[in-house]
């Protein structure tokens, strides 16, 4: 089983000058929760700093809608309440 997290951009990194023009590059800050990591944002070049992404493994697979995310998020919470 796999699992995506929805996290929200809270930077994009400015591209080497030799790879403007190339989305693999295009790296962002994504913030789950407070944590933050360094996210591939080469799948979703229409993101922009403030939207919420699915991210799996690493890369942001989609663009999320801001409620549909949170609801996401209170969801995950519910689980870690529940947790043993």
């Amino acid at each position: 089983m796999c699992l995506a997290v929805p996290g929200q951009i809270i930077s994009i990194a400015e591209p080497l000058p030799d790879q403007e023009n190339d989305t693999l590059f295009r790296t962002g800050k994504v913030s789950f929760g407070g944590i933050v990591k360094d996210v591939s944002l080469a799948y979703v070049p229409e993101a922009t700093v403030g939207n919420y992404v699915i991210v799996h493994v690493g890369f942001a697979l989609s663009v999320l809608d801001e409620d549909e995310a949170q609801k996401t998020l209170q969801d995950l919470n519910q689980l870690e309440v529940l947790a043993p």
